[in-house]
């Protein structure tokens, strides 16, 4: 299953689960039921963003984005925790409110029947999508997964305490469960557009990934090739490396783009979605002259 597809199943589970857990308040009319009734209104917004923001990730090159378009994916992380940061908002405002003016619950045990269903749903479609996310280096794929997880287990704290609501009679722990709902969903909002700022910022490659680069250049570094000025970076499912290859000076062209194809082939056999650019030189000759990568130290 692609990407797009688990996507329009999230917006799928997330209508679902938004008329699961509306009901869910509705009939109880608990302020800490609607704050998870609100975090499903981000799921939704959330996983219609990040259908839109694949779609345009899965465009080919074209003129203007020689490099492709997949750090669009990035957007929906960031615009995904923008959204989680309003819900939190919206729960404390209830939260506050419900507190000054407390309310007496009503059918706890349908609620709290309905808020289990849902997040069986969410639980199901979050553990699926995260191991897809992880095969295929997405982004917006993960971020979605990852809030549905914090979807359930904001559910689960919703109803272990009207459980303890129901065993104490202490009515304010309603709204004050839902208000730590709202201090974990905004840990989690700040943690995805963290993570898409960095994915913004031309991070190198993952360390695992830096390492197998530098076997495959060790090994085929030998008295006659060597490497430097290695630089890396990653855009969503993509993997980007740029070198300078040095080899003799009277070698053919053939026999030196033959060399450079070895090299490439075995790097992006060792990184998945990797796209590796070579530039030869000659030995002795200097790309960017003064430059310190160009030292000894820090050749391959």
């Amino acid at each position: 299953m692609q990407v797009q597809r688990y996507l329009q199943l999230s917006i799928a589970v997330a209508l679902a689960t938004i008329a699961l857990k509306t009901g869910a308040w509705w009939v109880s009319d608990s302020v800490s039921l609607l704050s998870d009734a609100l975090e499903s209104l981000v799921n939704l917004a959330g996983a219609v963003f990040a259908l839109a923001m694949v779609t345009i990730a899965a465009r080919p090159p074209d003129d203007d984005h020689p490099y492709g378009h997949h750090k669009a994916e990035y957007f929906s992380s960031g615009f995904e925790g923008v959204l989680i940061f309003a819900a939190a908002l919206g729960i404390v405002w209830a939260s506050v409110d419900r507190l000054l003016n407390p309310q007496p619950l009503e059918a706890v045990g349908l609620g709290l029947l309905l808020s289990v269903l849902s997040s069986a749903l969410n639980g199901a479609l979050a553990f699926s999508m995260l191991r897809k996310a992880r095969q295929v280096h997405s982004m917006a794929l993960e971020a979605d997964a990852r809030h549905l997880f914090t979807d359930v287990w904001t559910s689960v704290g919703v109803v272990a305490g009207l459980l303890a609501v129901m065993a104490t009679g202490w009515g304010w722990l309603d709204p004050v469960i839902a208000i730590a709902v709202a201090l974990n969903i905004l840990r989690v909002g700040a943690a995805l557009v963290w993570q898409s700022v960095r994915g913004l910022m031309d991070e190198a490659l993952e360390p695992e990934h830096q390492a197998a680069v530098a076997r495959v250049l060790a090994a085929a570094a030998h008295d006659a090739v060597r490497f430097d000025h290695v630089s890396s970076r990653r855009a969503g499912p993509r993997r980007f490396i740029d070198l300078h290859m040095h080899m003799p000076a009277d070698w053919t062209l053939g026999q030196a783009a033959a060399e450079r194809a070895l090299v490439e082939r075995a790097l992006m056999e060792a990184v998945p979605g990797l796209r590796a650019s070579i530039q030869l030189l000659p030995l002795g000759v200097e790309a960017h002259l003064g430059d310190p990568l160009d030292s000894e130290e820090t050749r391959t």
